[in-house]
């Protein structure tokens, strides 16, 4: 337990005295860097020029070393290669790929750019630990370098089947690049079982007994972590968030009318045009919930820049202001369409009083979203998801009304199973989605990683 921990992801936030802490992914990994000592290195969410080593802030006993991107890199790294090429592979939307060669060249010239600000930081005894499709090559750049600590890489999205990912020209140096390390980690078996496929098809992969995956004489540990939700926080949050200003204030806007939520990033693999539709055909089928129910839309913006994301703003709107034109009443508007953010407690308190959550991504690596709505809930009077079967949350949270995001009519159906449950129903579905987020909570997705990672260190 002596080594050192260094998280590297492509975004950092620094803990600033008198901000809220952030929730999530970023208070497991501060945890575990502050159990451990730590360095956290990533882009600083700013774009200039690189005059200097990285700016380097001391936090709770963890070492923060952040830079900057260039305007360049900002465009050809994070919104191109990594937000216009492997986001939409990755989540199936070939059709949204925007491959260019100068994306690529960016890409790798960027983990090459990390890896040398990084280098001087890393010491005999760390472990590395790092995150998410846009820092994929960075082991390799790091190993040519001389770097032989034990590495573990987790990819937070899905991994596209084998069939998709020869779509992408670069799709074997990818893979190459993964190999570099000690421990890959996925969200759910369906994901490790395509990239196994992939490295046996591309690499000639030989897999071995225990998650054991060998290539080109490397062997790596190839595993499932399902990352999961601080479950017991978030409850007690949502029950004091309950009686807050901002959420009495939406308590007094439905006029005792039902709430059905939904929550997302805007973005297309959400699959948000789907479920305008799908809520447009709830109302035509029923008819006796007019009135009766509100259904309200948080999109947080996202990706402002991408051509993609704008357009399927103005849809949305446009969407939204037929669905309201065709059903409102003059006392009514059964759809809230909300394109801007709103604070952790807030939402936890919306979650608490929405009798059904529509979460319905036409793909998505886990979808915390139906998690905390699950954690949210009053045990006595909980409310229902409607879950997309395409999510990885829907591997754990069986117990919820799952639906194929592209079938409108089986998921308006399933609205309306979820606002006309019995209490009793309603209550067992609660407590078997429960047990499970307790079992697989965050700390233990992130105790087991490093188990795995340490375990692997001193095998070796």
């Amino acid at each position: 337990m002596s080594q050192r921990l260094v998280v590297v992801s492509n975004r950092v936030t620094v803990p600033r005295a008198g901000e809220p802490q952030a929730g999530g992914l970023a208070v497991a990994l501060r945890g575990a860097l502050e159990t451990y000592g730590g360095l956290w290195f990533g882009w600083n969410g700013r774009v200039g020029e690189r005059t200097g080593p990285p700016e380097k802030t001391e936090h709770a006993g963890v070492t923060y070393a952040t830079v900057p991107l260039t305007r360049q890199e900002h465009d050809d790294y994070y919104l191109g290669y990594a937000n216009e090429v492997l986001w939409p592979l990755c989540h199936f939307m070939l059709s949204a790929m925007d491959y260019r060669r100068s994306y690529r060249d960016c890409y790798w010239a960027v983990n090459a750019a990390f890896a040398e600000h990084l280098l001087p930081m890393i010491g005999g005894d760390d472990i590395l630990w790092i995150h998410d499709y846009h820092l994929i090559p960075l082991a390799d750049t790091l190993r040519r370098s001389g770097v032989d600590r034990p590495m573990g890489f987790f990819l937070h999205i899905p991994f596209p089947s084998y069939s998709l990912l020869r779509a992408l020209p670069d799709h074997r140096q990818i893979l190459k690049d993964l190999c570099q390390y000690d421990l890959l980690g996925f969200q759910t078996h369906d994901d490790l079982r395509a990239f196994r496929t992939a490295v046996v098809e591309t690499m000639a992969a030989r897999i071995l007994d225990d998650d054991i995956i060998e290539v080109q004489g490397h062997r790596l540990r190839a595993s499932v972590f399902p990352v999961g939700i601080e479950v017991d926080e978030l409850s007690d949050l949502a029950a004091r968030s309950r009686y807050s200003r901002r959420v009495e204030r939406l308590l007094r806007s439905l006029q005792d009318r039902d709430l059905v939520i939904g929550v997302d990033r805007l973005d297309y693999s959400k699959g948000l045009p789907k479920r305008f539709q799908s809520f447009e055909r709830f109302l035509e089928q029923q008819r006796n919930r007019h009135g009766r129910l509100v259904y309200m839309q948080i999109a947080n913006p996202s990706r402002s820049e991408i051509p993609e994301y704008q357009e399927l703003r103005r849809q949305l709107e446009e969407m939204a202001g037929h669905i309201n034109g065709r059903f409102s009443d003059f006392d009514w508007m059964p759809l809230r369409y909300l394109h801007k953010s709103f604070a952790r407690a807030s939402l936890l308190g919306f979650y608490r009083n929405a009798r059904a959550a529509l979460i319905t991504p036409l793909r998505d690596g886990m979808n915390l979203v139906a998690k905390e709505y699950v954690a949210a809930q009053d045990p006595d009077d909980p409310g229902v998801p409607v879950l997309s079967e395409l999510a990885g949350a829907a591997r754990e949270l069986e117990a919820a009304l799952l639906v194929n995001p592209f079938d409108i009519d089986a998921t308006a159906e399933a609205l309306e199973r979820a606002l006309s449950m019995p209490a009793e129903q309603r209550r067992e579905r609660y407590h078997a989605m429960i047990e499970v987020l307790r079992r697989n909570d965050l700390t233990r997705w992130r105790e087991e990683f490093l188990h795995q990672l340490r375990q692997g260190c001193e095998a070796g």
